[in-house]
């Protein structure tokens, strides 16, 4: 990888509640946080949770907004016309519970309102708008059910199995289409973003932090064809990304190789994608390794909020993380 993007971390006013396997997008330039789990200090960790945390970067200010109308976690979330779209989610821990329902939040009238929902109930979706149209990519089925014992912890029942199914939702017709299934493996916990009218995936996993992926792959809405770009540099899944300055941003995620559940074992690297020369560039760290967080870019910066400090979940935060890379 090339190191020559110029980039700075900085901090901003701490979320109202720590949080992780969030959404996140952005609306007429606020940050909104929806859903997640959440282990405050001193406080009940919650599984699932109704959130939708908007940051005004005008007057570094947190509001609580209208609540998602179905608690869940691992919601894919994403913009399109000025409203911000909710798909699907997980309703228990760990990764159980997936569910169909959809919804839309207009900010005008701070209030949500259900669409038709999925297909087929799943969380921890790539969802993306392009074209006027909402994509819902992957994501985790829970067909089976495991049990497992994490060190020094309870037992634990985890929901497995992720799909490569491709939903396509038309606001003007209300209904969801069939699209070109998810090339390669069934996978979830994806990194998704759009440039130049396409789609890119990238990462994810097919089961669990164990089966972690670092292939590239590319959707043309047009041509409605998949086509393979440069993997990224390490496996990985549950990281943040965004598309700031004409480059995707793919931050953090789990688990480096030889972690277990539960342990601080996340990444803590940053990387970018450059379309004009279709590879991947090193970028400065984040402040702190974590997975299970969400971003969205306003104006010239990229906004990281939440997420897990360990590998597999535990230990939410609050941190609101901005990203300038200074080449604008």
């Amino acid at each position: 990888m090339v190191t020559n993007a110029p980039a700075a971390w900085g901090t901003l006013a701490s979320l109202p509640v720590p949080v992780a396997e969030v959404g996140v997008g952005q609306l007429h330039s606020c940050l909104h946080v929806i859903g997640g789990t959440s282990e405050p200090k001193g406080g009940e960790p919650t599984s699932v949770s109704a959130y939708n945390m908007a940051f005004d970067p005008s007057t570094n200010r947190w509001a609580q907004r209208a609540p998602l109308p179905k608690a869940a976690s691992h919601v894919g979330v994403t913009e399109l016309d000025g409203k911000l779209y909710a798909i699907g989610g997980l309703s228990d821990n760990v990764h159980l519970g997936p569910h169909r329902e959809a919804f839309v939040y207009d900010p005008i009238k701070d209030d949500w309102a259900e669409i038709a929902p999925l297909p087929s109930a799943r969380g921890s979706i790539a969802v993306a708008a392009v074209a006027g149209r909402v994509h819902a990519l992957g994501g985790h089925d829970s067909s089976k059910v495991l049990e497992m014992s994490p060190p020094g912890g309870p037992l634990l029942r985890v929901g497995i199995g992720t799909v490569k199914t491709h939903d396509v939702y038309d606001p003007a017709r209300g209904d969801w289409s069939a699209g070109a299934p998810l090339p390669g493996p069934p996978r979830d916990h994806m990194g998704i973003a759009v440039l130049d009218g396409r789609i890119h995936v990238f990462g994810g996993r097919v089961n669990d932090y164990s089966d972690m992926l670092d292939r590239h792959d590319v959707y043309d809405p047009a041509a409605q064809r998949w086509t393979v770009a440069a993997p990224l540099p390490r496996p990985r899944s549950a990281g943040a990304f965004v598309v700031l300055d004409g480059l995707i941003v793919y931050a953090g995620g789990e688990c480096k190789p030889g972690g277990e559940p539960f342990t601080a074992n996340a990444f803590d690297d940053v990387t970018a994608y450059d379309p004009e020369n279709g590879t991947w560039l090193a970028l400065p760290p984040l402040p702190g390794a974590r997975h299970a967080f969400g971003g969205a870019t306003i104006g010239k910066l990229a906004y990281f909020a939440g997420g897990s400090l360990l590998c597999g979940g535990g230990k939410t935060t609050d941190e609101l993380l901005t990203l300038s890379l200074g080449t604008s």
